[in-house]
């Protein structure tokens, strides 16, 4: 496989003639909202590469092989040498269209050679959990899942997808990858720490949590978050939830807040929430990130079996950007770390992350987790 990337701040500044030297089969990109209003942007891409699939979701924060850049869109060529791919999409009309919405998607996507695919999702009227639900319905447990819900630097109003020539903003995508030359490889891990007493979900309905104790969910949030609650529900994003099982041990799943009802006291997360099941509000510091992302890593290089050129794709939240600030570069350092000089590195700041769970191919709509794809081929 062959990977060339561009990191672009004007489209009439930068040349892609140099991705385009490879014949690139397939185009991912990732990039600011701004790029969506401009007309001129599929076009563009189009110009620069006619006979590739051309995918590019919005995000709250763009990553590169340089790092993490903002208001800029990182271009990616891939050429397959022996491994395949198909392109799947599908509009979601609301939320709950999800689960359907992911069905749609896994229908277009034939299973014979059939050995993971990338899911680049809507980040705002969207369920993520009956999403993967959906998906996994069709093409069963066995297919690990990865990818990410689009993000549009934490508004939480509005996100976008293109699509070849289409440009949209109820656009869902998927790529599914074929064949037994295709090196995939995959890592989650979040770094977050939980606080004070489990709290009971009494009242939830999907991924909207009304009660907590039989207490509003959101008098309940407010309280622990203090001067913090102020600035709600931006402010949210430092402070997830930790989804806990029955015996109130932690499982990895992490919920992070979308937005908040004042009338009926609810919060609106990511994913879903089981009723009557338990949580905890979580924090974090950067260096426990950083140090997240680094087994997240080490984790996709244990999977991963070949040694010529990679692509990794980082998909990280929102809310990891926002505690780490000057600092978010580090995490994407220690993962190219551990990828080493060979992987070309690309992904955003996303509204949620689609991972499955460390060694196994269960997959799950994580929240506040930096979540890695590696693609490769061997042979």
């Amino acid at each position: 496989m062959q990977a060339r990337q561009a990191i672009v701040t004007n489209l009439s500044d930068c040349s892609l003639t140099p991705l385009a030297e490879i014949g690139p089969q397939l185009v991912l990109g990732f990039a600011a909202p701004r790029f969506f209003a401009d007309p001129d942007f599929a076009p563009w891409l189009a110009r620069a590469f006619p006979q590739a699939r051309r995918l590019v979701v919005s995000t709250a924060g763009e990553i590169s092989s340089q790092g993490v850049s903002n208001d800029s869109a990182v271009i990616t060529a891939l050429h397959f040498g022996q491994a395949g791919f198909r392109v799947a999409a599908t509009d979601v009309a609301d939320m709950d269209d999800s689960r359907e919405a992911g069905r749609r998607l896994a229908g277009q996507l034939p299973g014979d050679g059939l050995r993971a695919v990338l899911l680049l999702s809507q980040g705002v009227r969207v369920n993520g959990s009956e999403l993967i639900a959906g998906v996994v319905s069709v093409l069963g447990k066995a297919i690990p899942l990865t990818g990410g819900l689009a993000g549009d630097y934490g508004a939480f109003s509005r996100t976008w997808a293109l699509l070849d020539e289409q440009v949209s903003d109820t656009l869902m995508l998927a790529v599914g990858f074929y064949g037994e030359a295709l090196d995939f490889a995959h890592g989650s891990f979040g770094g977050w720490n939980s606080f004070g007493p489990a709290r009971r979900a009494t009242r939830a309905a999907g991924n909207v949590l009304y009660e907590l104790d039989g207490e509003p969910a959101l008098e309940v949030y407010r309280r622990y978050l203090g001067d913090y609650a102020r600035d709600l529900p931006a402010s949210g994003l430092l402070f997830p939830f930790a989804i806990l099982s029955g015996d109130r041990e932690e499982t990895g799943l992490i919920r992070t807040l979308l937005g908040v009802d004042e009338v009926d006291g609810s919060l609106t997360l990511a994913g879903d929430i089981p009723q009557d099941g338990y949580l905890k509000l979580m924090h974090a510091s950067t260096e426990a990130l950083v140090d997240g992302a680094e087994a997240a890593a080490e984790a996709a290089r244990r999977m991963a079996r070949g040694d010529g050129q990679g692509l990794g794709i980082l998909v990280s939240c929102i809310g990891r950007k926002l505690v780490m600030g000057d600092r978010v570069d580090e995490e994407v350092e220690a993962v190219g770390e551990v990828l080493g000089q060979n992987c070309v590195l690309t992904g955003f700041y996303s509204n949620g992350e689609i991972s499955p769970f460390l060694e196994t191919t269960e997959c799950k709509l994580h929240n506040q987790t930096m979540t890695i794809t590696y693609l490769g081929e061997t042979g």
